[in-house]
């Protein structure tokens, strides 16, 4: 009987699948080992970025109607209707005799916030929406803003030192940016990691974009809280995000003369180059 003729040889189907697998795992590592913005220093990240100047900050006051008139001296003492972008947000329009002006940030009325649960006895309900400023700010969609940065009507902001201080980290990236407060016993009582909005306190606006859309139901879940501060230092810890200590946002009290109010002041001059 003759020899049966030898079947030609043809790559089977596991030696196609192990070369498509080692070829991927040469992207792969080509990928891994790939210079990318991923694997740059935050530097060298900044670096390719446009410097940040004021007009990609946008300052965002919390007031009332009550207090707006006496404090409007505070807020001409460092807004510039020509340079700095700023928002006043207060539970109801000014009264009609208030000295607002051109010189004093545009005022916009704080939502509804009755809905919200507060449980803290003694405190204040103005504090759900003092918090709640920091999402009506976001939602506005003001064009070009690379940080949120939110404060009292009695804090004094020296803003070029405030935008050269911001301009040292990648606004893309989450960061919660601001300093405790001078008194051990607040630290304690709230938290050494907690910014206070007294001294101010910026938040980039990739984080701020994600807190805005979860803000309303985090609030829900902090009735039993005391101040603001806290329940934004909340929401934003539920993100897992920690605080960027920056010393230069500093709460001082300071008693004016003719007055009994306390003057919060951000002094970032140290940090200035």
């Amino acid at each position: 009987m003759p020899p049966l003729p030898l079947r030609t040889r043809t790559p089977s189907f596991k030696t196609f699948l192990l070369t498509l697998s080692l070829l991927l795992n040469l992207y792969l590592l080509f990928l891994l080992w790939a210079p990318s913005s991923a694997t740059l220093p935050p530097s060298a990240l900044i670096s390719r970025l446009s410097p940040t100047t004021r007009r990609h900050v946008l300052f965002a006051v919390a007031s009332s109607s009550l207090s707006w008139p006496r404090r409007l001296p505070y807020l001409r003492l460092w807004y510039s209707p020509a340079s700095t972008r700023a928002l006043a947000f207060l539970d109801k329009p000014p009264p009609p005799n208030s000295s607002s002006s051109s010189s004093s940030p545009p005022v916009v009325v704080s939502g509804d916030t009755s809905a919200f649960p507060y449980t803290f006895r003694g405190g204040l309900r103005s504090a759900i929406r003092v918090a709640r400023v920091v999402k009506e700010a976001v939602d506005r969609n003001e064009t070009d803003v690379r940080w949120f940065v939110f404060g009292d009507d009695d804090t004094v902001f020296f803003v070029d030192n405030v935008v050269r201080t911001l301009a040292g980290y990648d606004h893309r990236r989450w960061f919660y940016v601001g300093s405790n407060s001078e008194s051990y016993e607040q630290n304690v009582k709230n938290s050494f990691k907690m910014a206070f909005g007294g001294g101010g306190f910026a938040i980039s606006c990739s984080l701020a974009r994600v807190l805005a859309r979860v803000l309303d139901s985090c609030l829900r879940r902090y009735g039993h809280l005391y101040g603001s501060d806290s329940r934004i230092y909340s929401c934003v810890a539920e993100l897992g995000v920690g605080l960027t200590h920056e010393p230069g946002f500093h709460q001082m009290k300071a008693i004016m003369k003719h007055e009994n109010d306390d003057l919060h002041c951000v002094v970032l001059c140290w940090n200035a180059s």
